[in-house]
Order: structure tokens, then sequence, then C-alpha cells
């Protein structure tokens, strides 16, 4: 597979494994596991082809780590992002650095800053520890900008932090007052269209 197929099945699992699996007739357990095999029949009724080797060489592909397949090789899960209500992936309670970073459009600024960082559909709000992981969120949104979060002074308080297989860390949601936009961005950043998995 090309670039270009691999970035197109990439999208489609995603869609699949964290959103709508029902749009296929697929069912995940409540840790986001999928069947390979009935996801890949599901899939052929839509007239998209996968096979274990398709997928597996998408789950290689991806540099966050989008995707896990279990020890066995025959269930395949998205490693956070999920909005599907049967799931609830058990991530462990962990302590985050002082900082963590959100990357999101300028355009949705204005109401971050008014009511803070909400989950959304997501069970979770997405956190980076990487400005430039951050800037390259938000730049699929528009003009990128990066939020600076007070994520140890909110775990110091009482916010429960959480740190995904693929490293990408979780929280409920982030009141106003611990965030603070970053001005200091690396300067080749804003033109540089850089190509990162979802956070």
């Amino acid at each position: 597979m090309n670039n270009k197929q691999l970035n197109e099945t990439s999208k489609f699992l995603s869609y699949i494994l964290r959103h709508e699996p029902h749009t296929i007739g697929l069912q995940l357990d409540a840790e986001g596991w999928a069947d390979i095999n009935s996801l890949i029949t599901g899939a052929a009724k839509e007239g998209r082809v996968l096979d274990q080797a398709i997928i597996q060489a998408v789950v290689n592909s991806s540099d966050k780590k989008r995707f896990t397949l279990s020890d066995d090789g025959q269930r395949i899960r998205a490693a956070q992002g999920h909005s599907a209500p049967d799931v609830n992936l058990q991530h462990i309670e962990k302590e985050p650095p002082e900082f963590l970073y959100h990357g999101t459009a300028t355009r949705f600024l204005e109401s971050i800053l008014q009511q803070g960082l909400i989950a959304g559909s997501r069970h979770h709000v997405h956190l980076s520890q990487e400005t430039l992981t951050a800037i390259a969120v938000g730049q699929r949104y528009g003009k990128p900008v990066v939020l600076k979060i007070e994520s140890l002074r909110m775990y110091q308080q009482g916010f429960k932090f959480f740190q995904a297989e693929n490293s990408v860390w979780l929280t409920e949601a982030v009141p106003v007052n611990f965030i603070s936009k970053q001005n200091q961005l690396p300067d080749s950043s804003m033109d540089k269209n850089t190509s990162t998995a979802s956070t």
C-alpha cells in the first residue's frame, strides 16, 4: 500500500474503532477490542478491502501508535479517542508532568478561554507533552494555537490524569484557570504541514 492508501485506511479504522462500529455491524467490548475477522467482514460489506496484512501495515505505520493489536493478533482497538458509549478503557491513573499542551485552532480560542477544555463527544480531553505534537493537531482544524496546561497543579488539586498506550495524556476536563496561551512556538512549526496521528 502507498502512503495515501495507508492514511485513508487509518482514518477509516479510527472512525470505526473510536466512534461508529455499528455502521459496519461491528461489536466492541468494554475495553474497545474488536474481532479482526468481524472487522474485515463488516468492511467488505461497505466496499472496503481489508485483510490481516493491510491492518498490520496500518498499525505499523502509525507513528503515534493509534491502534493496538492483541497478543494473539486476533483483535484490534484504538488506543484512545473513543466516543462509542459502550467503551470504557481502564487507563491507569498517573501523575502528569508540570505542563502539558493542547493543540487547537485560533477560531476556538475565545470559547476555550471562556469555558475551559471539555471532552465533547469524546470521553477525555487529549493532551501532549510536546508543543510540536500539539501544533500538528491544531493545524488539522485551521491556524494552530497551542495551549499550555498546568497539569501538575491540576493533579495536586484532585484532577485525575491518565496516559494512553500511545503516550497521549487524558483528563476529563481542564478549567480555564489552568490554561494559558503558549506564545513561544518553534520557528519552523507554523510553516510545516506536519503529518501526525490523531490525538
